[in-house]
């Protein structure tokens, strides 16, 4: 009995070098394989290069950030967005009135 590398439930093998239980797990594991290497060329990339906050505030970003802004401005999109949902709910609100 071997242990499948993605759900770690055991499962007998059809192959000496089998490491996945099912279909799934390894299209799953496949997936997160991909996604793991472009987040890696992604931070290849921004390397040597100077990148700051998308907020306006001009903070210099690290190299690892994805989503383009700073702690400080992060907050306050988050706040804005959950503004515009509820205002978005709002208008839909009296529209079906």
């Amino acid at each position: 009995m071997k242990s499948c590398a993605w759900c770690s439930k055991e499962f007998s093998s059809n192959i000496s070098y089998q490491i996945y239980c099912s279909s799934e797990c390894r299209e799953n594991a496949t997936k997160e394989k991909i996604v793991e290497r472009y987040n890696l060329a992604r931070v290849k990339k921004r390397i040597g290069k100077e990148r700051k906050c998308a907020g306006g505030c001009g903070t210099l970003l690290s190299i690892y950030n994805n989503n383009g802004f700073c702690n400080v401005c992060m907050i306050n999109k988050r706040k804005v967005d959950q503004m515009l949902r509820e205002l978005k709910g709002l208008f839909n609100y009296e529209q079906e009135k």
